[in-house]
Order: structure tokens, then sequence, then C-alpha cells
């Protein structure tokens, strides 16, 4: 029988050359979204050239890159808004389906945006077809249910100031 937790590990970077066991290592993608919220409990959503789902301002973190600086920086390629980013809402653990490997989503708070500022954005990312303010009840049938769920979670928690939402596949933990 193998030792469990920390004693396997040491037990195969006893066995392995280093740079072989850090390429065993598990990689998860990462993504980083921003949940920007208007009146009404509505958020703002994206409409994508690349998929039939609507999203929430976001994307991959790239190598090298922090969560919270990919949030910002999508925010400001997609909406030409330079705004700060505000604390994690959730983290939520997806696991792998075959097609994508396991990953971690991030949503991060992006404040208030008012109809004003709404109707000034002018969208230049080719990516983004257009941008709209939903409830949480339109959002669902706009973007996947792992969104849906984790929209919930990140609306609820950015309204009521509680600590950030764990979640597994869009479900609180």
């Amino acid at each position: 029988m193998r030792p469990a937790g920390r004693d396997a590990t040491l037990e195969l970077v006893r066995l392995l050359p280093f740079d072989e066991y850090v390429q065993s290592l598990d990689r998860k993608h990462i993504s980083a979204g921003v949940l920007i919220r208007g009146a009404r409990q509505r958020v703002l959503l994206v409409e994508t050239s690349y998929t039939a789902h609507w999203d929430i301002p976001g994307g991959a973190v790239d190598a090298g890159e922090s969560p919270w600086r990919a949030a910002k920086r999508e925010v400001e390629e997609e909406l030409g808004l330079a705004r700060a980013i505000g604390r994690p809402l959730v983290i939520d653990f997806v696991p792998g389906d075959g097609l994508m490997p396991e990953r971690l989503a991030f949503i991060f708070d992006g404040g208030l945006l008012s109809d004003d500022e709404r109707r000034a954005l002018v969208i230049t990312d080719p990516e983004i077809r257009l941008v709209e303010m939903c409830t949480l009840a339109e959002a669902a049938v706009k973007v996947k249910p792992v969104l849906a769920r984790r929209l919930t979670a990140a609306l609820d928690v950015a309204q009521t100031e509680r600590d950030v939402a764990l979640c597994h596949d869009g479900t609180r933990v």
C-alpha cells in the first residue's frame, strides 16, 4: 500500500527526477470573469462571436498572469472599461468533461454600472457582438447552466457582502 498525502508526494519526489515529477503534476485551466451589476439586480452579459452561449466579461488567465489581472484586462479589452476589479465573489472548481480539462473559474466584483455608463459603452473587440443587462432569470436562458448557477452565487455574495462562494460545478459547497 502506498502512503497517502504528503508522504506519497515525498515518495514520488524520491522516485522521479525533479523535472519528471513536475511534468507529472496535474494542470488546470483558469478563467476569470467579472460580475458587473446594474439597477434592479441585473447583470451584464456579453454575446460573443465564438460560442452559442452568452457569458460575463472575462476569459482565460494567461501564463504568468494572476486571475485578478486577467479579469481587469478582459474587461478593458471587451468593454473598453478601465475600472477597478473588486474582491473575489466565486471560486468554482469545474471537473473535466473529456473536451475541457478540469478548471478553476473565478468571478470578481466589477461593481455597479449606471444606465448612462451602459449606453456609453463602445464595443471595439471583434469577439463581442452585443452587451445586455439581464435579470438572473433572463441570464439563465442565455448562458450555460454552470454559469447560471455561478452567477446566482456571485450576485448573492455581492449583495450580502458574505465571504467568497466556493462552488463545485457552479453549485455552492
